[in-house]
C-alpha cells in the first residue's frame, strides 16, 4: 500500500528567495514585537512603582496645605496641586461602589495611614475603562475634598514612532541584503547548468566568496569539465568510427561495381549507399557538437533564406518561402544552414514538401519555421525524436524509418549555437520544426 503523498503547503511562496525573507522577516517582527512589548510592562510597572511610592507623602502634604488654607483660596490653590495621575476637586465628588481592584484599596489605606483618622478618609471606584476611584477627605472646618486617581503612563514621545518606522525599513534592507547573498549562488548555478554545452566552453562558476559557495562553484566546475571530457571521448569514438568505415566502404563498393551485373550486385550496392549514408549522418553528428566554434557574421536573412530555397527549388525540390522576410541578424551562417537543410530534407522526405518562415517573438528573439504536411509526430514523440538513432517507424529501412540522426544533429548544432530547437504539430496536419535564435 502506498504512502499517500503530502499535500503541499499553497500559503508559501514558490521561490526561496520569497520564503527565507517572509520567514526571516516575520522572527525579527517577532522578535521586535515581544522587545517593545516587555520594554512597556517594565516602563509602566516603573512608573507605576514611583507613583505609588511617593503618592502618600505628597497627598499628606497637599491635604494639610488645603486644611490650612482659608476656604477662599482654596480653588487658586488645586491647580498648583494636581499632578499626572491625581487631582482635587473642592466637594463630595461622584457617587461610586467599593473599590475593586489590590491596587486601589492599597493607595486608600497608604493615604489614610499618612493623614491621619482625623480626616475620615474613605474612597469609591468611579469606573474601570480606564480605571477611576476617589478618595474622600472631610477638612476641620467640615469642607469635603475629593482626590480623584486615573493611574495611567505618560504618553509616548512624539519622535517614538518615527523611530519604530525606521527600525521596520532597516529590518526590511536587512533582510533584503542577506535573502540576495544567499540565494545569489544558487541563481548563479541554475543559469550555468542551463547554458552547459556538450563541449568544454561553458561558463565557469567564480570560486569566490564564502567557502561553502567557492566548493560548491569548484565542485560544479569539476563536474562541467568531466561531462564533457565524455562527451567528447563519445564523440570522437563516433567520428573514428565513421571516419575508419570510409575506407573499407569505398574499396567494397569498388569490388561489386566491377562484378557483372545482377540483382544481387544491386543489393549489395545498395546496402553499401546506406552504409555510407549511416556513416555520414554519425561524422556529422560527431561535428555538429562543435558548430559553436564558428565564428558569427551579420546576413540579410531574407537573401540567406531565398538562397537556401532557391537551391532546393533548382532541383526540383518543393520547397517555399513564406512571408515577408528582412532584418540583419549576427548568426553562425553555416552551422544555421546545416540545421535548416536538416529540417527542410526531413521536411521533404516525410511531408513531400517544405515551407520556411520567420517569426519573432516579443523579447525580439529570432524564430526559423520549417513547417510540412505530411503525417505529423505524435505529441507524447515530439522530444523523443530528438534523440540520437530514435526513429518512429521501427523497421532499419532508411527509406521508411531513416537513420534516426538527421532531427538530433539539427537539436544539437542548434544548441551548440546557442539555440534552441522545438517541435510542434501543426493545424491541419503536419509538423512545424522552430529554430530559436538569441
Amino acid at each position: 500500500m502506498s504512502t499517500p503523498a503530502t499535500p503541499r503547503r499553497h500559503w508559501l511562496p514558490p521561490s526561496m528567495a520569497a520564503r527565507l525573507y517572509l520567514i526571516i522577516f516575520a522572527g525579527l517582527m517577532l522578535a521586535q514585537g515581544l522587545s517593545f512589548a516587555l520594554l512597556y510592562a517594565e516602563r509602566m510597572q516603573s512608573a507605576t512603582a514611583v507613583m505609588f511610592n511617593t503618592l502618600e507623602q505628597d497627598v499628606g502634604t497637599s491635604v494639610a496645605v488645603l486644611d490650612h488654607l482659608p476656604a477662599d483660596q482654596r480653588p487658586r490653590w488645586l491647580n498648583r496641586l494636581e499632578r499626572d495621575n491625581y487631582f482635587y476637586i473642592l466637594g463630595a465628588g461622584e457617587p461610586g461602589h467599593s473599590l475593586t481592584t489590590a491596587r486601589s484599596r492599597g493607595a486608600v489605606d497608604m493615604i489614610a495611614r499618612e493623614v491621619g483618622p482625623a480626616y475620615h478618609v474613605y474612597g469609591n471606584t468611579i469606573g474601570m475603562s480606564p480605571e477611576r476611584y476617589q478618595v474622600h477627605f472631610t477638612l476641620h472646618d467640615g469642607t469635603p475634598l475629593t482626590l480623584e486617581i486615573t493611574p495611567h503612563m505618560k504618553p509616548v514621545a512624539s519622535w517614538l514612532p518615527f523611530v519604530f518606522v525606521l527600525q521596520v525599513i532597516l529590518v526590511l534592507l536587512c533582510t533584503w541584503f542577506a535573502v540576495r547573498l544567499a540565494t545569489r549562488p544558487l541563481a548563479t548555478l541554475a543559469d550555468a547548468a542551463d547554458a552547459m554545452k556538450p563541449t568544454a566552453d561553458g561558463p565557469r562558476m567564480s570560486q569566490d566568496g564564502p567557502t561553502e559557495v567557492a566548493r560548491a562553484a569548484q565542485a560544479f566546475n569539476t563536474m562541467q569539465d568531466r561531462i564533457a571530457q565524455h562527451l567528447k571521448e563519445r564523440l570522437h569514438i563516433l567520428a573514428s568510427i565513421s571516419h575508419d568505415l570510409q575506407t573499407p566502404i569505398t574499396r567494397m563498393r569498388l569490388h561489386v561495381e566491377a562484378l557483372d551485373e545482377s540483382i544481387e550486385q544491386r543489393k549489395l550496392l545498395d546496402d553499401l549507399r546506406e552504409l555510407e549514408h549511416l556513416v555520414r549522418e554519425g561524422l556529422a553528428y560527431a561535428r555538429s557538437a562543435h558548430g559553436g566554434s564558428e565564428k558569427p557574421v551579420r546576413i540579410n536573412l531574407g537573401s540567406f533564406l531565398e538562397s537556401l530555397a532557391f537551391d532546393y527549388q533548382d532541383v526540383g525540390q518543393p520547397v517555399s518561402l513564406s512571408g515577408p522576410v528582412d532584418g540583419t541578424p549576427t548568426v553562425r551562417a553555416q552551422a544555421l544552414r546545416r540545421v535548416l537543410g536538416n529540417l527542410v530534407d526531413n521536411a521533404i522526405k516525410y511531408g513531400g514538401s517544405a515551407e520556411i518562415g520567420v517569426q519573432h517573438d516579443p523579447q525580439g528573439a529570432l524564430c526559423i519555421t520549417v513547417s510540412d504536411r505530411g503525417p505529423g509526430i505524435p505529441d507524447e514523440e515530439l522530444e523523443r525524436v530528438l534523440q540520437p538513432f530514435y526513429r518512429l517507424e521501427a523497421s532499419r529501412n532508411r527509406d521508411t524509418g531513416g537513420s534516426g540522426l538527421g532531427l538530433a544533429i539539427a537539436a544539437q548544432l542548434t544548441s551548440a549555437i546557442g539555440g534552441r530547437l522545438q517541435l510542434a504539430r501543426r493545424d491541419g496536419g503536419g509538423v512545424t520544426a522552430s529554430v530559436f535564435l538569441p
